[in-house]
């Protein structure tokens, strides 16, 4: 299994979770796990998922950019071994 961490922060508002969760079920991604909270206005959410069928997650941030775009938001994708790599303590 090819396993990614899915990112997204920005301000709180209406329909994040879903726009976010539609990508990934339109491309075949099971959701593995997921934390989200809600500090103050500040909306955070972390998912790993499972992106064994997709060659390159590229196609996958460029529809999230959109999303960012459109709702003011952050949203990062990369595979779990980079995630973990560069958030080593």
């Amino acid at each position: 299994m090819r396993r990614a961490v899915v990112s997204v922060i920005g301000k709180d508002q209406v329909g994040i979770i879903a726009k976010v969760t539609t990508v990934l079920a339109e491309n075949n991604v099971n959701i593995l796990d997921i934390s989200q909270t809600i500090l103050q206005d500040f909306f955070t959410m972390m998912m790993l998922v499972d992106v064994t069928n997709i060659e390159n997650l590229d196609s996958l941030q460029a529809k999230f950019d959109g999303i960012s775009e459109e709702m003011g938001l952050k949203i990062n994708i990369q595979l779990e071994e980079i995630f973990r790599t560069m958030h080593r303590i």
